[in-house]
């Protein structure tokens, strides 16, 4: 509780010490909240531990996390600490810094790439020239630099990490502790994060246990006033019962106010919210203080001393008198750091009720003492500005500049937004707004967005200018799940860019080209297509140009792009953002294994991860799923999703539960399966989310597949198309045609569904992939009539081009195996089932290997009774360790590429090898190899 037991510290024991711990506040009324607090930091934990500690200002947060702290520090162990202040919200990294202050000796065990990127992110860069010239830092790579240092520093005894006012801490920083909460499970690590009720805290909105810490109870209460100096009684107890309403901190608060007899309707009664209350008392206890220490209160207000040694050189030494009627005051608290306020509440209770003048003066002062620290000195100069400042400005352009080569992206928009208010010119202000836009968009924060959109379109009429503007929000709501919107206002920047000349026309069609892969909507690709007839040939342009004639119409105009892809992959010259958008397109137009190669090196070369899923990021998922890689597949589908999630982003969110969905379903895990899918339903409208809608319905119908329930398969199937039988969605509908026709025939749907087949292949016309060929020619076999179907077999398995699509080829083998069975070819039969059922093995896909099993004993084949591979049995995460295990790396060189700490790879490797049968590291190259000589590689 941040209440008044912390003004008796040193009066009675703690209500739970441990055995060494020092002495600390007494804490009434929160034992069920202290056991929990306890269970969390125990000295033998081995696991991973976070906990959401959560309440209104006052209820007694920070005297918890104080407690944990000082009862770890009491067993010898390490904890590592900040707490968010509103003045460093705005600072990238600012709270990771503070974090890690005390251990920064310790980034020298870190391996090179991870202690260069979070020395550039903390802003530690040798000199000047170093923190100019530094690249930007992979996000993820900062966090994993994060990761390592806390399992290493874990390693002698358990880490506590306590993170009190979270509801301050810059985003950055923030990110940088979500990543960590999500990766750091068989870890010694208790993650603590103290935030006010109510508030969003990104990243940490779900999937953690929270602890709310609510009023106390009647019996705490009066408890408590009975531990106060002076202990009301009466009408007065009665009153400051009623008015505290059980916040610990008011009812210490309001019994010193009638302590000090302060006049009746001075702030202790009426209709204010408790919070008003208590920072009008904090007010009046300042006014009552001598001239020096208010200014001495001020100026600590208008900081943070602890995270600023060279503002503190400003202030008065802890142990000078002038602090002292503050302290009696109960406003500050001394500690061997120095002074600091009691409580967040104070600190802006002193700062709100000094005048504006008296605030620049302070801020100025500050910013002659941070001449050492430029992003603080400029913040300070910004907060003492009265009119507008181009130097000021200028100073703030440049924080956002180092915020944005550190990675802090909401740092660098702040920034950037204020140096447009303190600019002297309307034109500059429109400039830097646009240019807030654009970063912001890196923060997902949509309404932020628009807003700073709406300001250049205040304070300008330049159209490229308002277009780009435009542009940065348009960017942002194609992840969102309102398509519609988000293409009328694509197509008006196209439109004005196209109008005049300018070079962001095709930079507006790349992104309407993801929107309409996502709606399926057929005017949006007649629009695109009409403004790309605008768009002049150019070297420079050529992946984007590709990107939008394959992302809008594959089988179309698109298709004529497939002979040029390798060329204009090799011209990408290895740059990551060009191969991935290529990589995107290989995968739509069908060219698998291209596809996967690209999208691996493009993810080897990517230096800068966006901290946000780009469009179509699922594509190298279904391409890793479609080759066979299927627990790369689900790797990528976790990593979006936790992303997605965690930035509210529904739609792509939905994007990875469907491929997720889908390789769980092949796997033979049919009900986790159906909760996938139908989470991705519920996050997006299907009228205006038709891909996610179809992959969603073919992940169900796949799923009942596997159950053996073909009138609910046949019936998830024939939703990727329209009544009348068209393509509910042109790129995805047509992947679903064979297993429609495969759950058609065993449901007596055989004619119904030729047609819809023959209807879709007429539209797909000349276009037609090669994969969409064989899926079409397997679907007319397992419709024909028995004299007409064996021809379609042959087609659908003519040629070597087949096999890149292992799963979809294995079932073919399979169908065409049974129906020789069925024709009494027995002998026919037999390699093809056999062929069959060793490709569902290696891959692990169970109830096809059944079905495989079954076909074998009636063709007089009794199959051996072995499982899927060992390997498939195991995790995605552990498959991809063993595979890189096998390879030579180490534990810390697998966990950054992975994104792993090294003592998580070790716990999966020591967890797996008996689930693989073997006992040393140097089996698993082995197991590989016998793995892959005896079921044949698919890549």
């Amino acid at each position: 509780m941040k209440n008044g037991e912390r003004a008796r510290a040193g009066h009675g024991s703690p209500a739970a010490p441990g055995p060494t711990a020092a002495p600390g506040p007494t804490v009434v009324g929160r034992e069920a909240e202290i056991a929990e607090i306890r269970s969390r930091i125990a000295a033998d934990r081995s696991h991973s531990s976070v906990l959401i500690v959560e309440g209104d200002p006052g209820a007694g947060k920070s005297v918890l996390l104080d407690l944990a702290v000082r009862l770890t520090r009491g067993t010898g162990q390490r904890v590592l600490r900040a707490v968010g202040s509103e003045s460093e919200a705005s600072l990238a990294f600012a709270g990771l810094h503070q974090m890690l202050r005390p251990v920064l000796d310790d980034l020298g065990g870190l391996p090179a790439r991870q202690r260069s990127a979070l020395r550039t992110a903390l802003g530690l860069a040798e000199d000047a020239e170093d923190a100019e010239t530094a690249d930007t830092p992979d996000a993820l790579l900062v966090g994993l630099a994060v990761l390592t240092l806390v399992s290493d520093l874990s390693e002698p005894a358990p880490l506590l990490v306590v993170v009190d006012d979270a509801q301050w801490i810059d985003r950055a920083s923030l990110d940088v502790l979500s990543f960590l909460a999500r990766r750091m499970a068989g870890e010694p690590v208790t993650l603590l994060m103290g935030v006010r009720a109510a508030a969003v805290l990104p990243g940490f909105d779900k999937g953690y246990e929270r602890l709310e810490i609510g009023p106390l109870s009647g019996d705490a209460a009066n408890r408590l006033l009975d531990e106060q100096p002076k202990r009301p009684t009466g009408r007065t107890r009665a009153r400051i019962l009623r008015e505290a309403a059980g916040n610990p901190l008011a009812l210490v608060e309001l019994a010193r106010a009638t302590a000090d007899r302060e006049p009746e309707g001075s702030g202790v009664e009426g209709p204010l919210p408790v919070t008003d209350r208590l920072e009008g008392i904090f007010a009046r206890h300042v006014r009552h203080l001598p001239e020096a220490t208010r200014r001495a209160l001020l100026l600590l207000a208008a900081t943070d001393a602890a995270d600023a040694p060279a503002a503190a050189r400003g202030l008065p030494e802890a142990a000078d008198t002038v602090w002292a009627p503050a302290e009696r005051a109960g406003l500050v608290r001394q500690d061997g750091t120095g002074v600091s306020f009691r409580h967040p509440l104070v600190r802006s209770a002193v700062y709100h009720a000094a005048p504006f003048e008296q605030r620049r003066r302070a801020h100025l002062a500050l910013a002659r003492q941070l001449g050492e620290e430029p992003d603080r000195r400029a913040w300070h100069l910004a907060a003492a500005a009265v009119r507008p400042d181009e130097q000021v400005s200028a100073a703030l352009r440049e924080t956002a500049g180092r915020a944005r080569r550190r990675g802090g992206h909401a740092a660098a928009a702040a920034a950037l937004e204020r140096a447009a208010e303190l600019s002297p010119h309307r034109a500059d202000q429109a400039r830097l707004l646009a240019d807030a836009a654009d970063t912001a968009v890196f923060t997902g924060q949509l309404g932020w967005v628009e807003h700073l959109a709406a300001g250049v379109r205040e304070r300008s009429d330049d159209p490229a200018l308002i277009g780009r503007a435009a542009l940065a929000t348009g960017r942002l709501l194609t992840l969102g799940p309102h398509h519609t919107a988000a293409f009328a206002l694509l197509s008006r920047v196209a439109d004005e860019a196209a109008a005049t000349r300018s070079p962001r026309l095709l930079d507006a069609l790349a992104a309407a080209a993801v929107v309409r892969y996502y709606s399926g909507e057929e005017s949006q690709r007649q629009r695109i297509e009409a403004l790309l007839a605008d768009v002049p040939d150019s070297a420079a342009g050529g992946a984007l140009r590709a990107w939008v004639l394959a992302v809008s119409d594959p089988s179309g105009a698109g298709a004529s792009l497939a002979a040029a892809l390798p060329r204009l992959i090799a011209a990408a010259k290895g740059e990551a953002g060009s191969l991935t958008a290529l990589a995107v397109v290989a995968w739509l137009l069908d060219r698998t294994p291209l596809a996967a190669r690209t999208f691996d090196e493009a993810f080897g070369r990517w230096q800068a991860h966006g901290p946000l899923p780009a469009g179509l990021a699922c594509a190298a998922g279904w391409a890793y799923l479609e080759q066979g890689r299927w627990a790369d597949a689900r790797s990528v589908a976790a990593e979006i999703a936790e992303v997605a999630s965690g930035a509210g982003l529904d739609h792509a969110e939905a994007c990875a539960r469907t491929l997720d969905a889908t390789v769980l379903a092949l796997l033979g895990e049919p009900a986790e399966a159906r909760g996938s899918a139908e989470r991705a339903l519920a996050l997006v409208d299907p009228l205006e989310s038709r891909s996610v809608a179809v992959l969603a319905r073919r992940a169900l119908g796949l799923a009942a597949v596997a159950e053996g329930d073909y009138d609910s398969a046949y019936a998830q199937f024939r939703a990727a198309f329209t009544e009348d039988g068209d393509l509910v969605h042109y790129h995805v509908s047509p992947t679903v045609l064979a297993e429609l026709a495969a759950a058609a025939v065993r449901r007596g749907h055989r004619e119904p569904a030729a047609r819809l087949l023959e209807r879709s292949a007429r539209h797909l016309g000349p276009g037609m992939s090669a994969r969409l060929f064989l899926l079409v020619e397997r679907g007319r076999a397992l419709l024909a009539e028995p004299e007409r179907a064996e021809r379609h077999f042959r087609a659908a398995l003519a040629g070597e081009a087949g096999e890149q699509w292992p799963f979809e080829r294995a079932q073919t083998r399979l169908d065409y195996g049974e129906w020789l069975r069925r024709q009494r070819r027995v002998a026919e039969a037999r390699p093809l089932l056999t062929g069959a059922l060793d490709t569902f093995r290696r891959l692990g896909a169970r109830p096809w290997i059944d079905r495989a099993k079954a076909e074998l004993r009636a063709a007089g084949i009794e199959a051996d009774a072995a499982a899927p591979g060992a390997l498939t049995e195991l995790s995605p995460q552990q498959q991809q360790i063993v595979r890189l295990a096998a390879h030579g790396l180490t534990n810390r060189e697998i966990g950054e590429k992975l994104f792993l700490s090294p003592r998580t790879v070790g716990s999966h490797l020591y967890r797996v090898f008996p689930k693989l049968g073997i006992t040393a590291r140097a089996q698993l190259r082995d197991l590989l190899d016998d793995a892959l000589q005896a079921t044949g590689s698919a890549h």
